[in-house]
């Protein structure tokens, strides 16, 4: 699985004109997931974000976790975060699983979240055409693959 994760003061995501979700300050994350990905990359992956101290203390540093915050999730499926791009000048996505095996790794994904942080977290539609605002707040944007986890 590999995440780009955006600490944001606000964050929606929008289908056909109308929102479907949104969030105040806490965390962005697009997921993309491959078919070697497993409820155990899920798991990784939902404590780490869980977990990530990105959000600054009383001392202006960078220490403290979404949870500690009682911040929010949005959690959005992208598939492009798996776009090759060795060969000429567009992109292939043959890496990126198709929706049977992907949408229910997502939701799994998704609850392992919530679970983690105690609360509900938002999401978009997999496989829509979503229009996602945001308000990246630093900017801090951080990229994780569980692939890298050592």
């Amino acid at each position: 699985m590999r995440v780009v994760i955006q600490r944001v003061t606000e964050a929606s995501v929008s289908i056909d004109g109308k929102v479907k979700s949104s969030i105040g300050n806490g965390l962005l994350v697009l997921v993309g997931i491959e078919d070697a990905d497993t409820r155990d990359d899920a798991a990784w992956l939902a404590k780490k974000i869980a977990q990530l101290r990105i959000f600054d203390d009383e001392n202006g540093v960078m220490n403290r976790s979404v949870q500690e915050i009682n911040g929010e999730i949005l959690v959005v499926s992208q598939f492009t975060l798996f776009a090759t791009t060795r060969k000429g000048n567009r992109p292939s996505y043959i890496r990126a699983s198709k929706g049977e095996y992907a949408i229910p790794l997502y939701e799994t994904f998704c609850r392992m979240v919530s679970e983690e942080i105690a609360r509900p977290v938002q999401t978009g539609v997999f496989g829509a055409n979503m229009q996602v605002t945001l308000q990246n707040d630093g900017p801090v944007t951080i990229w994780i693959d569980t692939k890298n986890k050592e």
